[in-house]
C-alpha cells in the first residue's frame, strides 16, 4: 500500500466530511421515513449494507480494481465491523425514537467524542483553540436542543449519546486502518461481514 494513503489532506478531508454529512442527514431523514412506515430497525441496517456491498463491488471492479478489496489486517476490519453495526444500530434507534432534529442534534455531541478520545487513546495534544471549539460546540448543542422545553425520550437519547461516541470511536479506527487499507476496502469487509448476520435476523 502506498504510503502517501495516510497523509494528512485537511481540505480535502473538510469537503469530504461535509459531504458525508449531508448524506448522513439525507440518510437519517430516509430512516426516520422508513420508521414511521412500519420497517423494522435490522431490516433497514440490512438493506443499507446490501445495496451498499453491491454498489462498492462495481465501484472497485470499475475503478481500482478488485484486489484492493484484500485486507492486509483481517482483525482489525472484524473489530471495526462489530463497532460499525454497533454505532449505526443506536444512530438509526435514536433516530426512530426521537424527532429527526433532536436525533440530528445529539449527533453533534460526536465531535467532543472524537477530541477526547484522541487525547485518551492516540495522546495527541489538546491545545487552548480546540478546547475552546469543544466547549463553544457544546454550548451550541445545548442552545439548539433546548433542554427542558419538552420532554424527550430517555432511551432515544441513550441510544443518540451511544451512536455519537460509537461514530467517534470508529471514526479512529478507520483513520489507522486507513494506514495499510484502501477506503474501498474498509467500506466493502465492513458490509461482507455484517450482511449476513443481519440476514439472519430477518426471518423474525
Amino acid at each position: 500500500m502506498d504510503a502517501s494513503v495516510a497523509h494528512s489532506r485537511p481540505l480535502t478531508a473538510i469537503v469530504l466530511r461535509l459531504g458525508a454529512a449531508l448524506a448522513l442527514t439525507t440518510l437519517s431523514m430516509l430512516v426516520k421515513l422508513s420508521g414511521e412506515d412500519g420497517v423494522h430497525l435490522a431490516e433497514i441496517i440490512f438493506w443499507r449494507q446490501l445495496v451498499t456491498l453491491i454498489v462498492i463491488v462495481a465501484f472497485a471492479a470499475a475503478t481500482v480494481g478488485l484486489t484492493t478489496l484484500k485486507p492486509v489486517r483481517f482483525k482489525q476490519h472484524a473489530i471495526r465491523s462489530a463497532y460499525g453495526i454497533t454505532g449505526m444500530a443506536m444512530v438509526y434507534g435514536a433516530v426512530i425514537l426521537l424527532p429527526l432534529a433532536e436525533a440530528t442534534t445529539v449527533n453533534f455531541t460526536t465531535p467532543i467524542f472524537a477530541v477526547l478520545l484522541s487525547m485518551l487513546l492516540m495522546k495527541d495534544r489538546i491545545g487552548p483553540y480546540r478546547w475552546t471549539a469543544v466547549a463553544l460546540g457544546f454550548i451550541g448543542i445545548l442552545i439548539v436542543a433546548q433542554p427542558g422545553n419538552s420532554p424527550i425520550d430517555p432511551l432515544g437519547l441513550a441510544l443518540g449519546l451511544g451512536g455519537a461516541f460509537m461514530v467517534a470511536l470508529i471514526s479512529i479506527q478507520i483513520q489507522d486502518l486507513n494506514k495499510t487499507e484502501s477506503s474501498a476496502s474498509i467500506v466493502f469487509w465492513f458490509c461482507l461481514l455484517t450482511v449476513p448476520l443481519l440476514a439472519v435476523a430477518l426471518p423474525f
